[in-house]
């Protein structure tokens, strides 16, 4: 009798199991969680996190501003690692008080998108009102890409600095066609779920806040974890962010974002959730960019 009682057991579990197919349930899938770190570049404090990140061996994305003077530092990093997946952050704004930079074509080329010393407008508000012209803008993200392609280093996807280049419907169509022409994935064209960011959340609750995202990550679509990390070095400390937006002690926020993706505390609340690391390059080369689908909002 022990003997059938099991046989029985078995077949129960096997017919639920066939009644789950037939229903379309799908055993639940580990969540995936895809960091980009944007502003990669910028500084060298920003570099300095960079290197941080790399040491604990977390995959990640890695968007670089090509635009500013501590690029090629991110281009030597990240060319010694080339598992991870690269971006172009797509800058047409430069929003620091007495840290500015311009245009990788020359001022020349697009004075529409510069102020009078040839700086980008601090401001999305400030660059609109001078009304940019397209034909600039796509000049500037050309030479931009340029500047990523001669850089040595494999170019995965592109996004947007401060979200100025999909602004407007044809900015957006611009993106897209530049994208396009280079086989570059665009991020949140693959699905990407975005979760809470820990740019405004206080410095001392920013892992707090990371643990809890990740404890409620979805299996259904990837989760993506926007992310700008930094040193609190003397140098970042004295950056001022000119945007209404901007934070006070923004250096002290970006170091508090790197601790927090560093710690032990963070590693172990991925190994519960058994959390699976992807990066850009990992998706558009699973989904494809060829099925990228434009978001209906960025």
């Amino acid at each position: 009798m022990g003997i059938r009682k099991i046989m029985s057991s078995a077949l129960v579990l096997v017919l639920l199991g066939g009644l789950s197919a037939l229903r379309g349930q799908e055993p639940a899938q580990p969540p995936e969680l895809l960091i980009r770190c944007d502003d990669i570049g910028m500084c060298q404090a920003v570099n300095q996190a960079v290197e941080t990140l790399l040491a604990a061996q977390i995959p990640f994305s890695a968007s670089i501003m090509f635009t500013c003077p501590w690029y090629q530092q991110a281009v030597d990093l990240l060319r010694d690692h080339p598992q991870i997946a690269v971006g172009v952050h797509l800058t047409i704004n430069a929003e620091w008080k007495n840290y500015r930079w311009g245009a990788v074509a020359g001022w020349q080329c697009v004075p529409s998108l510069v102020d009078s010393n040839g700086h980008f407008f601090p401001s999305r508000a400030a660059l609109f009102a001078q009304e940019p012209k397209l034909e600039e803008v796509e000049i500037e993200l050309r030479a931009q890409m340029q500047r990523a392609r001669q850089s040595g280093l494999r170019i995965d996807y592109v996004d947007y600095h401060m979200g100025s280049v999909v602004s407007t419907e044809p900015l957006r169509q611009l993106v897209e066609k530049l994208a396009h022409e280079n086989g570059w994935a665009i991020s949140r064209y693959l699905g990407e779920q975005d979760i809470k960011s820990m740019y405004a959340v206080p410095q001392a609750f920013k892992l707090d806040t990371l643990i809890q995202v990740i404890g409620r990550l979805g299996s259904a679509q990837p989760n993506l974890l926007v992310c700008h990390i930094g040193m609190d070095t003397p140098e970042m400390a004295a950056m001022i962010d000119l945007n209404t937006f901007g934070l006070a002690e923004m250096s002290k926020h970006r170091q508090a974002e790197l601790q927090a993706l560093i710690s032990p505390s963070f590693k172990q609340a991925c190994i519960a959730q058994k959390v699976r690391f992807i990066t850009y390059r990992d998706l558009a080369e699973r989904m494809g960019i060829e099925n990228m689908k434009r978001p209906p909002q960025l």
